[in-house]
């Protein structure tokens, strides 16, 4: 179980890592020096909208 704790949180590590580091940067030139670790609630909030986005939509008709 620990295991798969571990596992699952490199995963979501890898899986936020692009919008935090983009948010890192462009944080950067507006002035404020933040961290990976003081963006990734920020990338967290991106990377979910983002993937809610751009997921496809279907109906489910009974």
């Amino acid at each position: 179980m620990i295991r798969t704790l571990l596992g699952a949180l490199v995963v979501f590590l890898l899986a936020t890592f692009p919008a935090t580091w983009l948010l890192m940067l462009f944080l950067g030139n507006a002035g404020l020096a933040l961290s990976y670790w003081g963006t990734l609630p920020l990338g967290i909030l991106v990377s979910v909208l983002l993937g809610g986005a751009t997921a496809p939509s279907f109906v489910v008709r009974s």
